[in-house]
């Protein structure tokens, strides 16, 4: 991940998996919680903590995962591999094999590999679950060399068995894994709720690993675009179908919702859909933003590229993303627009990570900006937009990135965000997302 901002913040998730019907082949309805990685209710709450240090502990997060989206010359292999290995946003409980060993893994949507430490652990970093050893499951399968999940990793090779495929890969935050690449049965579930079993699952048996992962997770689970992720594998399953509804910040005792299958249709009235753009790498999740407006003037999508600004899939949605990234020169034009349209001292931000703050210790009149993508006007409201970052300063979440343009999940809090990868749509519906 590079200079641009993946503002890793807003959410840890521990998936708890409610199974409301199953067909033979098709999980219709599955839906997980996703508990903020800041809450009360995630492994990694740090109580010493203000709600205004975590909010700059996620924008710094997001810094550092934005060099994932980086454009490069490279191959995709050097794009897959700048990952910041902790940069997610949410931790997913999962279990795998038989009998079932528990995972708590980073939920990415920016990564495509599910993968997690593994016995025998020629160099493991410390986590607090027990590691995964495949010899103690009676479902645990290693994937060959010439099979089509080796061919799709962008560096793969081969056992001293020849039929072993092995994976690595090292992050741009000098974190690595390596190991086998193994089918498994994965179970989505807990005690409290009834377990979804998927069985032949491929992911990475790491066994050297380390870095910056933390001593809560076990690894990384891939939900992004490409094949090997999740998602991607669950496809026909699911219909192609997921959505996410994420709650405010300051709600840390509700948890925000994911939703497969049937369960993540997005539909009914005030919902809107803008096509998903493919594009290379297949990891993420591409849009066409054809410009914001400020109340009501509206200012045209540009970068100092003609060509990116004109391009379709010129803006990657993300759920692992706090803040939204644009282009300096259009974030230029709203950041002079929402100071001229907001009665308010502008103040520098004290710990200089974001680009326009305001001085009040009372709400201020915040305007309305709309988000045109192609085909669908997202109006977003001043939770979307701006943050309280102490209690006489206001913040607008929006920062300048030379990277990839970044749609970020504070800009998606309170809707219902559907994607449909058979149709290649994103839909938002707005939504109270404490009652979903």
């Amino acid at each position: 991940m590079a200079a641009a901002l993946r503002l890793n913040t807003f959410l840890s998730t521990l998936l708890v998996v409610r199974l409301l019907s199953l067909t033979e082949a098709t999980y219709s309805g599955i839906t997980v919680d996703l508990i903020q990685r800041d809450s009360t209710q995630s492994p990694l709450y740090n109580a010493s903590h203000t709600h205004f240090d975590r909010l700059y502990k996620a924008f710094a997060r997001s810094i550092s995962r934005a060099n994932h989206f980086r454009p490069s010359l490279k191959s995709k292999s050097s794009i897959q591999s700048n990952v910041i290995a902790n940069g997610g946003e949410y931790l997913m409980k999962i279990s795998l094999g038989t009998p079932a060993v528990e995972v708590l893994g980073i939920a990415d949507t920016g990564s495509d590999l599910t993968w997690t430490q593994c016995e025998p652990c020629e160099k493991c970093y410390k986590q607090n679950l027990p590691l995964f050893d495949p010899q103690q499951s009676s479902t645990y399968g290693n994937v060959p060399c010439n099979s089509s999940p080796c061919k799709a990793l962008d560096t793969a090779s081969c056992g001293t068995d020849k039929n072993t495929c092995q994976y690595g890969y090292s992050y741009g935050d000098q974190s690595f894994t390596n190991g086998d690449l193994g089918v498994e049965t994965l179970t989505i579930g807990s005690t409290t709720s009834r377990q979804v079993t998927l069985p032949n699952i491929v992911f990475g048996c790491g066994h050297n690993n380390d870095g910056t992962f933390g001593e809560a997770g076990s690894g990384i689970i891939g939900l992004g675009g490409g094949p090997l992720s999740l998602v991607s594998q669950l496809n026909n399953s699911i219909g192609g179908k997921f959505s996410y509804c994420l709650v405010p910040t300051e709600n840390s005792n509700v948890t925000s919702k994911i939703n497969f299958g049937t369960n993540g249709l997005v539909s009914g009235n005030g919902v809107v859909s803008t096509p998903l753009v493919a594009k290379d790498p297949s990891t993420f999740y591409y849009l066409t933003l054809e410009g914001i407006s400020v109340g009501n003037k509206r200012f045209a999508y540009k970068a100092s590229s003609k060509a990116v600004a004109s391009n379709e899939g010129n803006i990657v949605i993300d759920s692992g993303t706090t803040l939204t990234l644009l282009p300096p020169e259009f974030h230029e034009d709203l950041v002079s627009a929402v100071e001229k349209a907001i009665d308010a001292e502008r103040v520098s931000d004290p710990r200089g990570v974001l680009s326009l703050c305001f001085r009040s210790k009372d709400e201020i009149d915040i305007p309305i900006i709309t988000a045109h993508f192609t085909g669908a006007d997202v109006k977003l409201k001043p939770i979307n937009t701006f943050a309280r970052m102490d209690d006489d300063l206001v913040c607008f979440t929006m920062i300048p990135s030379g990277g990839v343009a970044i749609f970020g999940n504070l800009a998606q809090i309170n809707f219902l965000v559907g994607y449909d990868l058979k149709a290649k749509k994103v839909s938002f519906l707005p939504a109270d997302c404490t009652k979903h």
